[in-house]
């Protein structure tokens, strides 16, 4: 995985609400489905089984590169009620108006719906606001904010289509984790292909509130 990075995304330090999503680099996200119930399929033996519900979030989370070409997936791994993959943004040499967006086909009120984890109060004076702040409302465009809340927002409608009487939803934000440097990169990759072996010792193991 070290080629995919190759310290070409090497991120200054910033805190998050002054890091704008939509700039280059690699970014780890995390997805939990609500009440982190298991809708997405059994862990057994260090494997997962995939239910139908976690292998349309699959065939999704795969299918982002063609609505986002500037996006370049890492590492991925569905698991019962999160899932974890890589994001990489590389938009040097894509014309941003002319890049096709899956919001075209969901509704975008739902999508923005969506608030990326880094989120903070918003300031009432628009000029002392963070870009992080800015973006509460607004992801804009072609942002990991848009990007996963267009993914979110595609994976319900159909999963609701499939099984009307599913009460299946996603947790309403994400996590999300600039990668640094190689080592970062390696290290997060390494955890995401280990997470079935390890699930049992997970820190979202065990965490499925039944609701009432």
């Amino acid at each position: 995985m070290a080629d995919k990075y190759q310290n070409k995304y090497r991120i200054p330090t910033a805190r998050h609400p002054h890091w704008d999503y939509g700039t280059n680099g690699a970014y780890f996200i995390t997805i939990c489905t609500e009440n982190r119930q298991c809708f997405l399929g059994k862990c057994e033996n260090g494997k997962m089984k995939l239910s139908t519900v976690g292998a349309i979030a699959q065939g999704f989370w795969y299918e982002i590169p063609k609505h986002f070409p500037f996006v370049e997936l890492g590492e991925f791994v569905v698991m019962p009620n999160h899932i974890h993959g890589v994001l990489i943004l590389n938009k040097n040499g894509f014309d941003e108006n002319i890049i096709d967006s899956i919001d075209n086909i969901i509704d975008p009120v739902e999508t923005r719906q969506c608030l990326v984890s880094t989120t903070e109060h918003v300031s009432t004076n628009n000029d002392d606001k963070t870009i992080g702040q800015k973006r509460f409302r607004n992801q804009g465009k072609n942002t990991v904010s848009s990007i996963i809340g267009s993914y979110k927002s595609i994976c319900t409608k159909h999963i609701h289509a499939t099984f009307p009487s599913m009460n299946f939803e996603w947790q309403t934000r994400f996590w999300d984790n600039i990668i640094r440097d190689d080592e970062a990169f390696n290290t997060i990759s390494q955890y995401i292909i280990n997470n079935p072996l390890n699930w049992e010792g997970d820190k979202f193991f065990g965490e499925e509130i039944k609701p009432e």
